[in-house]
């Protein structure tokens, strides 16, 4: 039997992130995963220059052979409303393919890999966890998304959760297609849906393509996909057929989860902990900076890891992610009834203010948090 410190179940954004913090303090961390990578992930796939800082990643050097498209601008709308173009003259953001990005921090992390095996049996002997009855770990990580077979041993009922489900599609274009679309690939496109339940969004990166509309309401996905899909190809945005039809995914967000990330020599980061933020839905910068979170405390407990001593971590995570989960236009959002909500919405996202200084610097670009440290 294989044996080691610790045992991370994931290696997406998450997982190789904290393998590669433990790594760099010399623990033993292996990653299991059910996938080989390089793998297909759902994804819109865009991170912002603070992952890219903290993940210590030179642009320049994971450009070489991989996408990373700048993105300068964005073009925002209320679905069937006029569209408000921001331009901010610079790059903050930067469009990936998660097809290259996991790999490259999976490849990169220092940790064993055992790829292309899923968590099959999970058991407690002589204070250590069993995996598959081939490995041993004193510490056990669930990275998994939000179907972890970790989380689900902690007690998580995806059944019964309020998750955000989405579909989209990820392709790369062939010529003919390339002169059908009209989408920029440094400005990226967003439309919410009149009931402010979720948005769709097109985002080029390079000849590759990505479409994909997220909701809080599952049941009414399918209509607005469909309806999304139908009006980008008759204003021309994407004038043909989709090669293929959409993948659909789910993911929990902050404010709704209520999963229990802390448990005796275990703990859970990113998606299977449910830290997507709350208005964009996005994943990876809280994957990444959970996974970095989680690391700084297992190494503060000194090879202890009772859940006590591993309490720090679900404070760090209600510090670290709390509070940028509560805004004022959120919070006035919540509380509103739906017609005027709808209103509302309507009319502040036809102005240029709302849409860059709320939805664009606050919702999606988090410009107006503080510097992160792990």
């Amino acid at each position: 039997m294989d044996s080691c410190e610790v045992l991370i179940v994931g290696g997406g954004p998450a997982g190789s992130s904290c393998a590669r913090r433990l790594r760099g303090a010399g623990l033993d961390t292996i990653i299991l995963d059910k996938s080989t990578f390089p793998r297909d992930k759902v994804c819109g796939g865009w991170i912002t220059p603070e992952v890219i800082e903290e993940l210590e990643i030179d642009p320049a050097e994971y450009a070489h052979g991989r996408v990373l498209q700048p993105i300068t601008s964005f073009r925002t709308s209320r679905m069937g409303d006029a569209e408000i173009e921001t331009d901010y003259g610079r790059a903050v953001s930067y469009g990936i393919r998660r097809f290259e990005f996991d790999d490259y921090l999976l490849r990169r992390c220092g940790a064993r890999l055992v790829l292309g095996t899923p968590l099959r049996t999970l058991e407690r002997s002589a204070g250590k966890w069993i995996v598959n009855g081939e490995i041993q770990a004193r510490l056990l990580v669930g990275a998994g998304g939000h179907f972890c077979p970790v989380a689900r041993f902690l007690g998580a009922k995806t059944s019964g959760e309020t998750a955000v489900a989405a579909q989209e599609i990820e392709f790369e274009m062939d010529p003919q297609q390339r002169d059908l679309c009209s989408i920029r690939g440094e400005t990226p496109e967003l439309y919410f849906c009149p009931d402010m339940k979720g948005y769709g969004w097109c985002f080029r990166k390079g000849n590759f393509l990505n479409i994909g509309l997220g909701r809080i309401d599952a049941h009414s996905l399918p209509t607005y996909v469909s309806g999304f899909v139908r009006a980008l190809k008759e204003s021309g945005k994407v004038a043909f057929n989709l090669p293929a039809s959409m993948r659909g995914h789910a993911y929990l967000i902050f404010r709704e989860t209520k999963r229990s990330v802390v448990g005796d020599q275990v703990l859970l980061i990113g998606d299977a902990a449910g830290l997507a933020y709350s208005q964009s839905g996005e994943g990876i910068r809280p994957a990444i900076e959970s996974g970095l979170l989680a690391a700084k405390s297992i190494l503060g407990t000194d090879g202890e890891y009772a859940r006590d001593k591993l309490e720090s971590y679900r404070e760090m995570l209600a510090s670290r992610f709390g509070e940028s989960q509560s805004t004022w236009s959120t919070r006035i959002g919540r509380r509103l009834p739906p017609p005027m909500m709808q209103s509302l919405a309507k009319w502040l996202l036809g102005t240029h203010w709302f849409s860059r200084h709320v939805v664009l610097d606050c919702w999606f670009l988090h410009a107006n948090e503080s510097g992160f440290t792990a």
